[in-house]
C-alpha cells in the first residue's frame, strides 16, 4: 500500500479492528506471558479472532506483533527469535483474513524510558524499530501502525526508523489520559502535530480511556492537522477486582453510540482497543 492509497482509502470512514490482548485474555493466555509466544501456540485463537473482526467490517487488522521489539523479547529470553516470530504472526494473520482487508504491522512503545527520564535514547529506540519494522516489511504487511505510545520522542524513532526501511504509511496513536495528556509529558495535539511532520499518514489516540472522555482530544487533533485522525479507545474505563484483573463493562450498542460522535468530531479512523470485541466493531458499522 502506497501512502497516497492509504490517504485514499481515509477519505472515507475506516474501520479498524478492537482489542487483541483482552480477547485473548479471556481465551485462556496468563496474565504476565509473553503475548507473541503464546500467539505463537495458539495460532486458531488468533485466527478465529481476526476473520471474527473481518466479518464484523473491520478493513484494517492489526497483526499480533505488538511486542515482536528486540527490548520486550529479551525480556521473555526470545531474542534470538525475532525475525521468525514477527515473520510468523504477519502469516497468521495473512492466512486467516486474506488479501481482502489490509493488514498493519503492529509496534509499540518498549517500555523503556527514554532521556532525560531514563537513560533510554533516540538512536537505541531508531535500531530497535528499525530492525522490527524490516521484520514486518519482509513479512508482507500493508501498512504499518505505532500505536499505544506513550513518548513523542520513541514515536519519532519509530517514524523515521520506518521511513529508512520502506515507503509504507504509518499511523500512530498514543495512550492519553481524559484531558489529552501523554503520560510522560506533552499532548496529543503536540504529539500530532509532530508526527505529522516526521511523516506519520494518520494520528489519533488509542487505549487508556472510553469514547466518551475523547470528544475535545479528537476536536483539538482534528483541527491540529490534516492528515486523517484515529480514534480507537477502550470499552469504558475498566474496574479493578480484587486480584487485579480490569473489568470492562461498556456494552456494544453504547460504544458505538459514543463512536458516532468522535466521528462527528472528526475521526475517520475507527476502532476498539481494550475490552472490546468483533460485536463492538459490528454495532459500530451498523450505527454508521
Amino acid at each position: 500500500m502506497t501512502k497516497e492509497e492509504f490517504l485514499r482509502l481515509a477519505q472515507t470512514t475506516v474501520l479498524l479492528d478492537g482489542a487483541t490482548g483482552t480477547n485473548l485474555m479471556a481465551a485462556g493466555m496468563p496474565r504476565g506471558a509473553c503475548t507473541e509466544e503464546w500467539v505463537l501456540e495458539h495460532r486458531s485463537v488468533i485466527q478465529d479472532l481476526q476473520r471474527a473482526y473481518k466479518e464484523a467490517g473491520s478493513r484494517i487488522i492489526y497483526a499480533p506483533t505488538f511486542g515482536g521489539n528486540r527490548v520486550n523479547l529479551t525480556r521473555h529470553h526470545l531474542e534470538d527469535r525475532l525475525a521468525e516470530i514477527n515473520e510468523t504472526l504477519v502469516g497468521f494473520c495473512r492466512d486467516a483474513v486474506g488479501h481482502s482487508v489490509y493488514i498493519a504491522g503492529d509496534i509499540t512503545t518498549t517500555g523503556e524510558m527514554m532521556e532525560p527520564f531514563g537513560d533510554y535514547t533516540y538512536e537505541s529506540a531508531f535500531e530497535v524499530y528499525r530492525e522490527q519494522i524490516r521484520c514486518l516489511y519482509d513479512a508482507g504487511v500493508d501498512l504499518l501502525v505505532a500505536e499505544t505510545m506513550i513518548s513523542i520522542k520513541e514515536t519519532l524513532a519509530a517514524i523515521d526508523a520506518a521511513r529508512s526501511v520502506c515507503t509504507l504509511p504509518i499511523m500512530c496513536t498514543v495512550t492519553v489520559d481524559a484531558g489529552g495528556r501523554l503520560f510522560t509529558g506533552g499532548t496529543a495535539v503536540e504529539a500530532a502535530k509532530a508526527f505529522a511532520d516526521a511523516g506519520a499518514c494518520a494520528v489519533g489516540v488509542n487505549c487508556s480511556v472510553g469514547p466518551e472522555q475523547l470528544p475535545a482530544v479528537i476536536r483539538k487533533v482534528r483541527e491540529a492537522v490534516v492528515i486523517p485522525v484515529i480514534a480507537k479507545p477502550n470499552a469504558g474505563t475498566p474496574v479493578m477486582d480484587a486480584l487485579g484483573h480490569a473489568h470492562y463493562h461498556m456494552q456494544p450498542e453504547e460504544f458505538a453510540g459514543h463512536m458516532k460522535q468522535l466521528k462527528a468530531e472528526g475521526a475517520s479512523l475507527l476502532g476498539g482497543c481494550c475490552g472490546t470485541t468483533p460485536e463492538f466493531i459490528r454495532c459500530l458499522r451498523e450505527s454508521l
